[in-house]
C-alpha cells in the first residue's frame, strides 16, 4: 500500500509502524508511486521541492529514504552530518525541455525566448532552490538570455507547479524535466535543451534507516528501473 502525505502534516503523522517513509523530489511523482506499489512493505511518499525535503529532514522529519533532484541539497545534508558522506547513490538521470500548452502552435527560437513571451512570463522552478530552476538558469545563462528574462519569470516552489502553469495556459512557455512533460498531456515539448548547456541532472538518494536501506536497494533493481524508464528517467551506469 502507498500512502501519500501532504507537506503540512506534522512529522508524527509520518511515523507508522512497518511503513517506509520516503521524502522525494516532486518530479518523481507518478514514477515513484508506481515503483512503490510492488514493494513488500507499506510505503509513505511525501513529495515536494528538493530544498523543502532536505530542510524537513534537517528539522527532524522521520524519513527512511530521501531522494532529491540535485546533488547540492544532498551535499547540504552531508555537510550537516545528517547523512554519511558515502551513503548517497546517484539513482536516476533526467533532461530539461522547453514546453508550451498543447493547443499552442508556437515554435519559439530557443535562443530568443523573450520575443515569444511578448510580455508574458516563463514558468520555471525557483532559480536558487528548486533543482529544475537551477538547471534552467544555467541554460539561460549559457545562451546569454538570463539578464533579459529574469524580470519575466514565473518562479515556483517545485517543478510540477511550473508544469501546471503551462498546462493551464497561464504562461505560454515553461522549463521542466522531460519526465514532467511526458506526464502531462496538456503540454507539448517545443525544444529539448542540450545537456552540455547545464550541469548533469542526477537524482541522489540516501537511506537514513535500515528499512530505508532495503527500500533503496529495491529501487535499484532491474524491475524498478524498468518502471522509471517507462516514465522517462535515465539509468546511471555504475
Amino acid at each position: 500500500m502507498i500512502i501519500i502525505f501532504a507537506l503540512w502534516l506534522p512529522f508524527g503523522a509520518l511515523a507508522q509502524s512497518g511503513t517506509v517513509t520516503v521524502f522525494a523530489a516532486a518530479s518523481l511523482r507518478g514514477a515513484l508511486d508506481e515503483v512503490a506499489t510492488d514493494y513488500a512493505a507499506n510505503v509513505a511518499l511525501s513529495f515536494g521541492g528538493s530544498g523543502t525535503m532536505a530542510r524537513q529532514v534537517a528539522a527532524g522529519a522521520p524519513a527512511d529514504v530521501i531522494i532529491l533532484a540535485n546533488p547540492v541539497w544532498m551535499g547540504w545534508l552531508q555537510d550537516k552530518r545528517l547523512i554519511d558522506g558515502t551513503a548517497a547513490v546517484d539513482l536516476l538521470s533526467n533532461s530539461l525541455v522547453l514546453i508550451a500548452p498543447a493547443a499552442s502552435t508556437a515554435t519559439p527560437d530557443p535562443d530568443n525566448l523573450l520575443a515569444e513571451l511578448d510580455g508574458a512570463r516563463l514558468a520555471m522552478g525557483q532559480r536558487d532552490a528548486v533543482p529544475a530552476g537551477i538547471y534552467a538558469r544555467e541554460w539561460l545563462q549559457s545562451t546569454g538570455q538570463w539578464d533579459a528574462l529574469v524580470r519575466h519569470l514565473a518562479e515556483t516552489d517545485n517543478v510540477r507547479a511550473a508544469l501546471a502553469l503551462v498546462a493551464r495556459g497561464e504562461t505560454p512557455l515553461g522549463i521542466v524535466y522531460r519526465t514532467d512533460a511526458l506526464a502531462e498531456d496538456q503540454v507539448r515539448v517545443v525544444y529539448a535543451v542540450p545537456e552540455e548547456l547545464h550541469s548533469p541532472i542526477t537524482y541522489p538518494a540516501a537511506a537514513l534507516t535500515d528499512s530505508g536501506q532495503a527500500f533503496l536497494a529495491y529501487l535499484q533493481t532491474p524491475e524498478a528501473m524498468l518502471v522509471f524508464a517507462k516514465h522517462g528517467f535515465g539509468q546511471i551506469t555504475r
